[in-house]
This record gives C-alpha cells, structure tokens and sequence, in this order.
C-alpha cells in the first residue's frame, strides 16, 4: 500500500484515516474484481480538484484484462471520465445494465467511496466491450460482485474478520456457496462441491442450512465449532476448517448487508488436505527436534553435575581448576541446548543465552585471590537477538572462555561482555578494567581456554581473534564473525 499512501499525500487532500479506509478496501478488493470478471481501478479527486488520479489498480484472475496498461498515478482531468465524476458529484452508484442481463455490464461503472458521509474516491470497474453470456457460475460472481460493491458504497466492506483460525485465503475458482438470509444454500459451485465430496458428502446441499452439514462434517469438537458453525452460517466474518480423517477443507465466510442488515452470506470453499498434512508433519519434525535439544541439555547437565563432584574430590588445586573449566564449557553448550528445545525452528535468542553465560561463570568460575571469593562485576552490552543454533552454540563457548580467562587473571573489578551486531558481521569484545597483559605475552603460546577460543573463531566460523591492550587499561578480547548469507 505504499504506493497509494505516497500517491495519496502527494496529489490529494485525503486525510490520513480516509487514505486508511482506502488501504483497507484494496487490501481485499482482488476479490470483487475476481467476482467481477473485470479490472477495478481506485481514483480520487486531485488537490484542485482539476481531475482524478488512479491511486490502485488490481486485474481478475477469473477472465483477461481490459486495461493492460499500468494506470497507477494517472492524471484523468475533469470531464474525461464523466462516469466517474458523475459517481464523486452525487454520490452513488453509476452503473449501465442491459434488460435482458441485469447483472452483466455493458460499460465502466463508478462507486463512490465514503467516509463520514464524504465521496473520497471512486472504484471504477472495466469490463470487456463485448460480454459473453453468463452461465449459472458466471451469473453468481456477479451477483455476488453486485452485492460487495454495495457494501463498499455503503462503506460496509472489508468486514472485520471475527472468526479465524488462519491467515489462509481461498480464491473464487476454489469454490463457491451463496446462503441466503436463513443461512440456506441457495447455489453451490462445481469445485465446492468436489471439496464437500472429498469430506464424505454424498448429496446436493442446496436448500439445506449449510451450517448444519459443516458442523457434521467436521469431526473437531469444542470453540472451533462454534467459529465455524457461526461462518458456515454467513453470520460472522471469518476463516474456520472442515475437518475430518478424509480431508480438510478452508471455508472463509463473508455476511453479505445491505443497510446493516444481513440479506445472506457467501462462502468460499478450499481443498486444503495436502496442505493441512504438511503442516502436521513440519510441527512432528519441530517438536521432535525440540526434543532432541531438550535431551542432549538434559545429558550435558548430568555431565557438568559430574564433573563439580569430580572436582570436589581432586587432589590438587589445578585439577580442580581443570575440572571446573571442563564443567564451565559443557555447561555453555547446555545453555544453547536448551534455549533451541524451547524455541519453534533453528533460531535462538542469543542476548538471553549471553545472560546466562555471564551467571555461570559469576557461579562457577574460581576466584583470582584464593583469600578472597569475590568475582568482579560481570555485563553485558549491546545485543545480536536471533542467531543460528549452530552459530550460538560455538559463540557461547568463546564468551565463556573469555569472560573465565578475564575473571581468573585480570583482577578486574568489571568485566564486560559487549556485543555488536552490523549488516553481515558479529563482533564480541570481552573488556576488563585490570591488570592488562603481562610482559611478553605470546598470543601463539596461550593456555587451553585461549587455544579453544582461537580454533573456534578463527577455524569453525572463520571469523577473527585479537587480544590487546585496552586503550583506557586493562585488557580486550575481540572476535569478529561472518554472519551466513541468506
């Protein structure tokens, strides 16, 4: 809709609330042109009021197009589309009908669009200038066509959806069932009726109430009933499923109201079974997944839980050191584990998983001074949100061995673990405001933790590893990592 609101602001006096009512109408508007069998163009009076320009234009999928050309942002002066001033100047419907086919055009119609009682545009529909005569399926798209561009001049069209449990739209050529007030079938399109057939319904359904028929055909018990009852009935607007163990199929109601009251309700019907089938088994493979991370941090933790009873027991000072190292970095990988068992896909928060590495090293990393069981302030700054699980797990690894490596030799009073997150890259500085490095320190010659950090960074993610000096004292760590193309 940016077009039409940029358009809009540009060459017209709409306000922004009637430019929202427009956007609303041509948000679902495919619909009517479809039913239509014509192209629907949207003008509004210019600024001047010198003439009209085309802020929307949407071709039927049903039939050809008669405007082949891209209309959007014409300029039609004053009195070159009478039909369509006509429709501004007075306020209704401009349509031409022959006797013997009233529901068939013979020409451009105009409907005005209104907002508190004002014409702010105009819906102009073509037609082609030499009309077949319409069948019986032909002759209900336009009927129902006639009945939506009612409600668009009544402003009663889009009607607000109360009753969906999808985001799915069935097409008119899906299927098609007009109710009449009583919620009646009064006409049932072939394809709906094979949809209906494939649900296990053997007879003609017109003249039966079809909320009936769908409420036993659908085999889902409890509220989604009583939603699809209230749409296969044409009394509420909405999506709901008929389901069963044969099939699935998408009904998507539309009350049809002419001064506010309900005249009947049109249905489109879907064959969405593969679909449905699908569906179920992408949410199978998810939450096996899921599963599976919840396992592997289940077992990762009784590994940690071993190690810290291992190292209660060591012999020597190193070795308990060692082991509670050992402990720290199963206990980063279990934190990813869990954050992708609780998540829908491969995608993590990694700002939360960043928190909880900062706890466990505050709980589990030794103290620098054996008489002193104080850990410095341990923070985090900055933010990367979702990444990858299998980008996040390496990168909580680094950030724990970081941020251990800082709290066991830096003599810090704060630690900081900042984050950086720009267009293709992820950089991760661990900042401490310590002692810095000692005198001839070899980057090529560092401990276990260091040795891990460079494999991982520079190796698995082929990314960068520095550490240096910090300007303001004490030392940094920073890591720079591609992040993978999409």
């Amino acid at each position: 809709m940016g077009t039409l609101s940029r358009i809009a602001r540009d060459r017209t006096d709409l306000s922004a609330e009637d430019i929202a009512t427009l956007s609303d109408v041509v948000e679902e508007w495919s619909l009517i042109a479809d039913l239509a069998m014509g192209d629907l163009v949207l003008w509004a009076p210019t600024w001047n009021e010198a003439g009209l320009i085309a802020l929307a234009q949407v071709r039927p999928t049903t039939t050809s197009t008669v405007v082949p050309d891209d209309l959007i942002g014409t300029f039609a002066p004053r009195g070159r589309l009478p039909y369509l001033d006509q429709a501004i100047a007075f306020g209704r419907p401009v349509t031409f009908r022959a006797a013997e086919h009233p529901l068939l055009p013979t020409t451009t119609e105009a409907y005005p669009l209104r907002r508190d009682d004002r014409v702010i545009a105009v819906l102009a529909r073509y037609v082609p200038g030499t009309p077949r005569v319409p069948g019986r399926l032909e002759e209900a798209y336009l009927a129902t066509a006639d009945d939506l561009l009612a409600m668009v001049v009544e402003g009663a069209f889009p009607v607000a959806e109360t009753a969906s449990d999808t985001t799915e739209t069935p097409r008119v050529g899906d299927g098609l069932i007009q109710l009449d007030e009583r919620g009646v079938v009064t006409y049932a399109s072939p394809n709906a009726m094979s949809a209906l057939r494939r649900l296990g319904l053997a007879r003609n359904i017109v003249g039966s109430v079809f909320s009936e028929i769908a409420v036993r055909l659908s085999h889902r018990p409890g509220r989604m009933d009583e939603a699809l009852s209230a749409v296969a009935a044409g009394r509420a607007a909405g999506r709901a499923d008929i389901e069963n163990p044969s099939a699935t199929v998408l009904v998507r109601g539309i009350p049809l109201l002419r001064n506010g009251v309900r005249r009947g309700g049109v249905l489109f019907l879907q064959d969405v079974t593969d679909l449905r089938r699908r569906e179920r088994a992408l949410l199978s493979k998810d939450a096996t997944i899921r599963e599976i991370h919840h396992r592997v941090k289940n077992n990762l933790q009784t590994v940690a839980a071993m190690l810290r009873l291992q190292a209660r027991r060591a012999g020597t000072d190193e070795a308990r050191q060692a082991l509670a190292e050992a402990e720290l970095r199963v206990a980063a990988i279990a934190v990813v584990h869990e954050s992708l068992s609780g998540e829908v896909g491969e995608q993590v928060d990694f700002d939360e998983i960043a928190d909880r590495v900062l706890a466990l090293v505050r709980d589990l990393a030794p103290a620098y001074d054996p008489g002193d069981r104080k850990v410095p302030e341990l923070r985090r700054v900055g933010s990367w949100g979702a990444l990858p699980g299998d980008l996040a797990t390496p990168l909580a690894m680094i950030a724990s061995e970081l941020l251990n490596n800082a709290v066991e030799h830096a003599r810090a009073q704060v630690v900081s673990l900042v984050l950086a997150r720009g267009d293709r890259d992820l950089l991760l500085t661990v900042r401490d405001d310590g002692q810095g490095l000692p005198e001839g320190f070899d980057p090529a010659h560092t401990g276990l933790g260091l040795s891990i950090v460079q494999s991982l960074a520079t190796g698995d993610l082929h990314g960068t590893f520095v550490i240096e000096h910090a300007e303001d004292g004490g030392t940094q760590a920073r890591i720079g990592v591609p992040l993978p193309i999409r």
